[in-house]
């Protein structure tokens, strides 16, 4: 792995900023309509500084580009079920992660560095990396935060069983340090849906 470089991370980002500002689909941040996959990169971001006050640096980048120009792979390109979504899913890690090994490479990023952010953010061996845990925990957070209601009111036809299962798998993803912070979390949540966290963890 090469030595830092403040020069190289921030060519990195602001280069995955730019590629996330092209999204089509625009959201509100802080009274302006913005990039939904910039907004999207922000909070990750943000929340892995919440996380680990000083992230190294492939860190940083594997999270801001979580999500890089998903847009570009939507979910309708795959067939409906949850083989389906799987499949898809671990496309747009795949994507994610070549394209930043892209972006970085073209800032002076070492082949082994590209390699690395790909594998992290392609959740390669989950349970036993701590930086793709620590990205896990940091998405699952952005998740319960800022989507999961959303998420919620999208989906009136699933029932009760079918979201326990679905809290309860992304809990099953975090570490104890993810946990903590999201208890913190679901107090903020409307009622409804802290009562099903409540429920799916007890």
């Amino acid at each position: 792995m090469q030595a830092h470089s403040p020069d190289r991370l921030a060519c990195a980002l602001a280069q995955i900023d730019a590629a996330n500002q092209a999204d089509p689909r625009l959201a509100d941040w802080q009274g302006q309509p913005q990039a939904q996959e910039w907004i999207y990169s922000q909070h990750m971001t943000r929340w892995l500084f919440v996380l680990e006050p000083a992230p190294n640096a492939l860190l940083q980048i594997a999270c801001r580009a979580q999500h890089l120009e998903r847009w570009s792979l939507p979910r309708s390109s795959y067939p409906d079920g949850r083989a389906a979504y799987y499949e898809w899913r671990q496309a747009c890690g795949q994507m994610h992660g070549a394209r930043a090994a892209e972006i970085m490479a073209g800032c002076g990023y070492s082949a082994a560095d590209c390699e690395r952010v790909a594998a992290i953010i392609g959740k390669c061996d989950l349970a036993h990396d701590a930086a793709t845990q620590a990205l896990e925990d940091v998405a699952c957070l952005v998740f319960l935060e800022r989507y999961f209601a959303d998420f919620y009111a999208q989906k009136p036809d699933y029932d009760a069983a079918q979201w326990l299962r679905i809290v309860r798998r992304t809990w099953d993803k975090m570490t104890p340090r993810g946990h903590a912070a999201a208890l913190q979390l679901a107090g903020q949540l409307p009622a409804h849906l802290l009562a099903l966290v409540q429920e799916a963890i007890a």
